[in-house]
């Protein structure tokens, strides 16, 4: 990479107090990581407070190579891909439309010629205006070789057209960003949706997964164990703002936000207020709670 994006990684990463030098050095965005022997890292040149120490694309296999997000639209990080594809990419799989996740994907098409493969499913708003002319892949399909093969998991709550990997060997899951190392990930509506999402998670959770592949972050471990504690630590949000309406009567989302989110710094409470939101509208929908949509109050069923 030029020195200008190299320069530009270490002044974003030396802002962010989550990016200490050793995961400045693990993440380091001209490294190409070997996670096991057909799985490899390269992590894009994109840190920040939503992107943890970047995206990470992975690309799995030895001959015939499928990449699993592209990442960002960064010219450096997508001939780096290509370069380390050597020829031998077969596919390009992405799990979601998300800016930090598909734009880099035309680019790499253009530049290896191999197709690419997404979810169908339409959004109420286009992300990523470059992504067209893909293959759509369905919850179920299998993307096979004679090296490995990849079942599709669409799990939607994130994003609505959020698809998730699993390989065979090792059985990793490679989850785009229905987790994130080290956070909760974000639920902003109308794409993203609560009830779908806490289903996708408790799916995954009866999945045979050795580990979870997060496109930001470290491996994680133990998968059923955590995909059941993100599930509790979201209804232990749903329980505060319950709470939270039981003593006011009822509230706006400003009002419930420092309440709700008191353990998350200030700093990501804008983030925070779409997830509360995407709470709100499960709540909504199983009708446990009710919107005025004159005063934007929300309140308990039966309490005005």
């Amino acid at each position: 990479m030029s020195p200008s994006v190299t320069d530009s990684y270490e002044q974003a990463a030396s802002k962010l107090p989550f990016m200490s030098a050793q995961l400045r050095e693990e993440f380091d965005p001209l490294k190409v990581v070997e996670l096991a022997p057909n799985v490899r890292r390269i992590t894009a040149p994109n840190p920040g407070m939503m992107t943890g120490p970047g995206t990470n694309t992975f690309i799995i296999g030895q001959h015939q190579l499928t990449v699993i997000d592209p990442g960002p639209a960064i010219e450096e990080h997508v001939h780096h891909i290509a370069e380390i594809c050597d020829g031998k990419l077969q596919q390009i799989l992405v799990t979601h439309t998300h800016p930090d996740h598909s734009p880099g994907t035309a680019l790499l098409k253009q530049l290896t010629g191999a197709p690419v493969r997404a979810s169908p499913v339409t959004l109420s708003r286009v992300y990523d205006e470059t992504f067209t002319g893909f293959l759509p892949l369905n919850d179920g399909d299998r993307v096979e070789n004679n090296e490995y093969a990849i079942t599709v998991f669409h799990t939607p709550g994130h994003v609505a057209n959020h698809l998730c990997f699993l390989l065979n060997d090792p059985q990793w899951l490679f989850a785009g960003d229905m987790v994130m190392d080290g956070a909760t990930v974000v639920i902003a509506p109308p794409d993203g949706n609560m009830s779908d999402y806490m289903s996708s998670l408790r799916r995954l959770g009866t999945a045979p997964i050795e580990s979870i592949a997060p496109a930001h972050g470290r491996l994680i471990g133990k998968p059923t164990s955590y995909l059941s504690s993100l599930v509790k630590h979201r209804l232990a949000r749903e329980q505060k703002v319950i709470d939270r309406l039981k003593k006011l009567g009822s509230a706006t989302i400003d009002t419930l936000l420092p309440v709700v989110y008191d353990d998350v710094p200030s700093a990501l409470h804008p983030a925070a207020a779409m997830s509360l939101e995407a709470h709100l509208l499960k709540l909504v929908e199983e009708e446990q709670i009710v919107k005025d949509d004159q005063t934007d109050n929300w309140s308990l069923t039966g309490t005005g």
